[in-house]
């Protein structure tokens, strides 16, 4: 199978034998106890599905996953568990941006097959490749971006933040937003965004001058049409 899928689970026992038993029937998995953990995990990986428990402590599974849905815009199959069996509970998790809800507690085939139903429905979709606007555009699969035809060299961290500008053409980012997305959280040092963002500016600048990278003062960050 090899599908990669993120466990997020605080109870250990659950989450260890949700992690065993996904890795004896040929998926990959990786775990995180809570939203943060997790959050960093999104940030540095590509998953394939997302088994995410509703109960989370600190930020609970469902302002996760509208986090991910809304904020970071990360369309990854959400596969939700929760001991709360009411249907305005189902409706909240579905609302959240859940594909689907797996009631506590559960058998690990009923997991397994609810999960291949998941990644069926998610290849029938056809993935994006490559984002472009304008003369900018991102090979997602290489990391290669290229600026006006010339190849830009960019470090991992920087080409997250391209990408999140890429996703999010003639929007205003908010820092917040952007650290998130790079980062997996908001940073306490401003200063690791806006060493990215200078890179590339610089980068971005560097042909005719023209930057299409703007800054909005005191609210945030906008990709713009280059003159």
């Amino acid at each position: 199978m090899n599908a990669k899928i993120l466990i997020v689970e605080d109870d250990s026992q659950i989450s260890a034998n949700i992690y065993d038993y996904l890795s004896a029937r040929g998926f990959v998995p990786d775990a995180a106890p809570n939203a943060q953990v997790a959050l960093h995990l999104l940030a540095e990986q590509r998953f394939d599905l997302i088994v995410l428990d509703l109960g989370l402590p600190g930020m609970s599974g469902l302002s996760l996953a509208q986090h991910l849905r809304r904020d970071l815009l990360i369309a990854t199959p959400i596969l939700m568990l929760t001991a709360r069996d009411t249907l305005a509970d189902k409706e909240a998790g579905f609302d959240a941006g859940a594909d689907d809800y797996l009631l506590k507690p559960f058998s690990l085939k009923e997991l397994e097959l609810r999960i291949m139903a998941l990644l069926r429905r998610a290849s029938g979709k056809v993935v994006e490749q490559e984002l472009q606007f304008g003369q900018l555009r991102l090979d997602v699969k290489t990391g290669q971006a290229y600026w006006q035809e010339q190849a830009l060299k960019l470090t991992p961290k920087t080409m997250l933040l391209l990408q999140t500008f890429l996703l999010n053409p003639q929007t205003l980012l908010t820092r917040e937003q952007l650290e998130c997305a790079v980062w997996g959280e908001p940073q306490d040092n401003s200063d690791l965004l806006r060493q990215h963002l200078t890179q590339l500016r610089r980068l971005l600048g560097q042909h005719d001058g023209a930057c299409p990278l703007h800054t909005v003062h005191g609210r945030g960050y906008m990709l713009v049409a280059h003159p």
